[in-house]
């Protein structure tokens, strides 16, 4: 980037470096995404990569070749008739559907990046990021279509008009004569991709959006090496091989639908089951029916499969789905799961009710997606350990392509050594390029020349000297009460601990008298009962009275993320009320 000093340059230089390793010194054999989809296609033609399940259950399935074909027809599209070009940026509106995957391939062969739009997101937001992504076009599933047009025309109070759009393009349904209409007009094109390709393994593939809930969110600039180490990373530690089958259940506009279940199992020659959305009836039924070994999900999905077993199991139905048992299950090997607070109580609960491992793991859009897990192949009994002894679950020890350390909360640059607490930080090729027109972000960002995550953490050593890492919460959103800080995680654990709390988190809420307090915001299993009186006398026989809950407020669900992860920010104005109390032990 032209607006970045020469220090920052450097520092995130260094930050993609592995193991010595520049990243211009390539791990895979592959130059771009297009070339891969294109060698698949040429090597497996009649395999098939994508099954597709829509929102009413209804299947299609494509070969390597087909989409290769679809890819290639949308590609020349874009090209001849919208006039993307190498370079561009192309904006969607869009949801898990096997049209969505053809235009990112489609935009990936053309040397496009695609910045897909959370459409969970508000009208100002997605107005922004249009804007700020300098998007070309606009491709639009038909549910969005109305709401697309008032966005891009600026026509929300305050907004401003995204005059880089231009043309917004309908994808799926039937034309609405109004815009130009994906399906129909790609299938007049050639099914081989007719322009020169200038792809490189440094060309721009993905312009993801950070999801924070205040401030403008930043744009996640990644490459298409960027993509392809980590799924050389996440294929090679789980052991992905081209006879397996993975499913996706999370939404493909954020990194971890994107990487995990679509191009990874594109690097590994295998193929892929891509939801609409997850749904508990019919999660454990796909995976037998299509002969799954791997699913990425969140936390929130194992709460929702556990749900779903209970309810089943007091009705005397199958906690697997109609028709399902564990035996249809037999090759079906763990799931991984990152992206939000994972707690202990839910991780042991979820293993033991339904005896399938859980791959615990992290990473962020700025590290491509994944940067460590747990190794799938312990002992049953270390793996437990590694889950439930610690008072966190391990996230589990760096992958290849990068490296991961802990380092002073100062932002000093004090690297720590073991059961030290500090900043989790990333260097490696998988490693973004850049935040997006943030110079300023850019700076701290890469202070001393690693990937500064904002994440709190430690590590622990196994006897084989291996770091396993475990998080212990957002650096922002540590409980900073009177000078000292306290981590949310270790509250909500002790909270989780009660069998009536479903869902429980640990709130900083502003104070006259420490600056912030603690609250805590629970949501109690249907029909359980339990008192503020109850919940507090737990938490202080377990903490200091600093560290506990002041208040409790009793909520029905827990804001989240489209991946998952709890919006905590959000909670805060139901604390407002204590203000300017002071709380006495």
């Amino acid at each position: 980037m032209s607006n970045l000093d020469a220090a920052t340059q450097e520092n995130i230089q260094k930050a993609r470096t592995f193991e010595g390793t520049p990243s211009d010194e390539y791990l895979v054999p592959y130059p771009s995404l297009g070339d891969l989809l294109d060698r698949r296609a040429a090597e497996t033609a009649h395999k098939v990569f994508l099954i597709h399940y829509d929102g009413d259950g209804l299947r299609e399935e494509f070969t390597y070749a087909e989409l290769n074909q679809r890819a290639n027809q949308i590609a020349n599209f874009l090209i001849q008739e919208v006039g993307v070009k190498a370079g561009d940026r192309v904006a969607t509106m869009a949801y898990n559907h096997a049209d969505t995957v053809m235009i990112y391939f489609a935009c990936w062969k053309i040397g496009a990046a695609v910045a897909p739009q959370n459409v969970s997101e508000d009208d100002d937001r997605i107005n922004f990021i249009l804007r700020n992504s300098e998007s070309v076009a606009l491709l639009v599933r038909p549910e969005y279509m109305e709401r697309a047009e008032s966005i891009v025309a600026g026509a929300g109070a305050g907004q401003e008009p995204a005059a880089n759009i231009r043309l917004i393009i309908q994808t799926g349904g039937e034309p609405d004569g109004k815009h130009p209409h994906l399906q129909t007009q790609a299938i007049r094109y050639e099914t081989s991709l007719t322009a020169a390709s200038s792809v490189t393994p440094d060309s721009e593939c993905l312009l993801l959006y950070t999801s924070g809930t205040t401030g403008s969110p930043k744009g996640v600039v990644l490459t298409h090496y960027n993509n392809l180490s980590d799924a050389y990373g996440i294929a090679t530690w789980h052991g992905i091989t081209a006879d397996q089958r993975l499913m996706c259940v999370l939404p493909i506009h954020h990194a971890n639908g994107i990487e995990v279940t679509l191009i990874t199992p594109l690097f590994a020659g295998a193929s892929t089951v891509l939801n609409r959305a997850y749904s508990s009836s019919h999660f454990w039924e796909r995976i037998a029916k299509e002969d799954v070994q791997i699913v990425s999900v969140v936390p929130t999905l194992l709460q929702f499969s556990l749900d779903y077993a209970a309810e089943a199991e007091k009705a005397g139905r199958s906690i697997w789905g109609e028709g399902v048992s564990r035996e249809d299950l037999a090759r079906f090997r763990h799931l991984i799961c990152g992206a939000g607070t994972l707690a202990v109580s839910l991780a042991t609960e979820f293993e033991e009710k339904l005896g399938v491992r859980i791959v615990h793991g992290y990473g962020l859009s700025e590290t491509t997606c994944y940067s460590c897990f747990l190794p799938p192949d312990l002992e049953w009994d270390e793996h437990r350990s590694w889950m439930k002894d610690y008072g966190y679950p391990s996230i589990g020890v760096p992958i290849p392509p990068n490296e991961m350390a802990i380092f002073d909360l100062s932002g000093s640059g004090q690297q720590l050594g073991a059961e030290e607490r500090g900043e989790i930080c990333v260097r490696g090729h998988n490693v973004m390029k850049h935040y997006f027109n943030r110079p300023e972000a850019n700076t701290e960002t890469f202070k001393f020349g690693w990937f500064r995550t904002g994440d709190e953490g430690f590590y622990e050593e196994d006897a084989q000297g291996r770091p396993f890492f475990f998080i212990t919460g957002r650096i922002k959103e540590l409980i900073n009460r009177g000078g000292v800080k306290f981590s949310p995680f270790d509250i909500e654990e002790v909270l989780l601990e009660l069998p009536e709390v479903k869902s429980g988190l640990a709130i900083a809420f502003e104070n006259d008298y420490y600056g912030e307090e603690v609250g805590a915001y629970v949501v109690l299993h249907e029909g359980k009962t339990l008192s503020e009186d109850q919940i507090l006398a737990h938490c202080r026989e377990r903490m200091t009275f600093e560290k506990s809950p002041k208040v409790v407020v009793f909520g029905t669900d827990i804001p989240v993320t489209a991946t998952g992860k709890y919006q905590r920010l959000k909670l805060h104005d139901q604390f407002v009320a204590w203000k300017h109390t002071q709380f006495r032990g």
